[in-house]
């Protein structure tokens, strides 16, 4: 607004250090508590998610930047409530949740682990080298990598994580077990949102040609080159042992018929607290995303399951993509 006298004018000017001041003062609180939420590169928690970044930086790093959502520790969790990043200077280190790819049945499948900022993507990989939890085991999940196996090192420039393995890493196994343990790797990996390619090492030297079976390995691998071990649906959240709070937000990717398919939960009581029919944003031969919130009616607390699944058109059964074991309240 214009101000016509010298008065005005003047009682503008003394104001404006003031002004300039606090803005400058909640600029940095800003910058601050951006920084203690999201880490280096983003805050996406990786490519199953429909909401990825578009801006991401491309200089080599030792490792790459967290994912947004705080953790459970493999155990059973909760989806609900997240836990607060420990604040700068309190003695503790911050926290966040990662996920970390097992095997459910001969098919990848997600869990939960805690890793500690920066070296989150090196964290989830140790994560995942030393297997699935006792309660995991107990829900069918397994692993094809051979025990003792160790990672030696971690570094991602343009978006390709170099992954140096030791030796261990490509013992014994026929191509199942070869493709599987790679997928493993490569899944958990890229989802963290610096990472899109995966390049191996064993014992420092890079790998073009994998195991006894040959796998090629020449060149960078995604998860598009191991389509074939992941579940028609496959479920990015929530994980398994988290806890469910009504409405549900399901989120992950799919290639089904259409990009159709259909996600139920199933309450303690062995009832069935939602069944709803969902749509990624590609099919028929091409995966895509799919992120659905879900009104959810527990009849009973405790136990549930989520199950990911569609309908034959044959005869109209479920065949079932993807189970997820959690607790579900009312």
């Amino acid at each position: 607004m214009r101000t016509t006298t010298s008065a005005l004018r003047t009682s503008s000017c003394l104001r404006r250090p003031a002004v300039v001041a606090v803005a400058a003062l909640l600029v940095s609180s800003a910058a601050s508590a951006c920084g203690s939420d999201t880490g280096a590169a983003g805050t996406s928690p990786g490519t199953e998610r429909p909401s990825r970044p578009s801006t991401r930086g491309t200089g080599a790093t030792s490792d790459t930047g967290t994912p947004s959502d705080p953790s459970g520790s493999g155990g059973p969790g909760t989806s609900a409530a997240p836990t607060t990043p420990s604040a700068p200077g309190d003695g503790t280190q911050r926290q966040v949740r990662a996920s970390v790819y097992f095997l459910h049945g001969e098919k990848i499948s997600p869990a939960p682990r805690t890793v500690t900022p920066p070296a989150t993507a090196a964290g989830a990989l140790r994560a995942l080298l030393a297997g699935p939890s006792r309660y995991e085991r107990g829900q069918g999940r397994t692993t094809a990598i051979p025990s003792g196996t160790a990672l030696r090192s971690v570094a991602v420039h343009r978006h390709v994580a170099t992954v140096d393995l030791s030796g261990r890493y490509d013992d014994g196994g026929g191509s199942l077990s070869m493709r599987a343990r790679l997928a493993q790797a490569v899944f958990t990996a890229t989802r963290f949102p610096a990472i899109e390619k995966v390049r191996f090492e064993v014992d420092g030297k890079p790998v073009t040609s994998f195991g006894g079976e040959g796998i090629v390995l020449n060149s960078p691998v995604g998860r598009v080159d191991f389509e074939d071990m992941a579940p028609l649906v496959l479920v990015g959240s929530p994980l398994i042992g988290d806890t469910l709070r009504t409405p549900v937000r399901v989120w992950g990717s799919a290639n089904t018929f259409e990009a159709t398919f259909r996600l139920k939960i199933t309450d303690a009581a062995g009832r069935t607290a939602a069944d709803v029919y969902a749509t990624a944003s590609s099919g028929s031969g091409t995966r895509g995303t799919f992120d659905v919130t879900i009104p959810c009616r527990a009849a009973r607390s405790g136990v549930g399951l989520l199950t990911a699944y569609w309908n034959s058109l044959e005869d109209g059964h479920a065949v079932i993509e993807d189970t997820v074991p959690l607790t579900v309240t009312r």
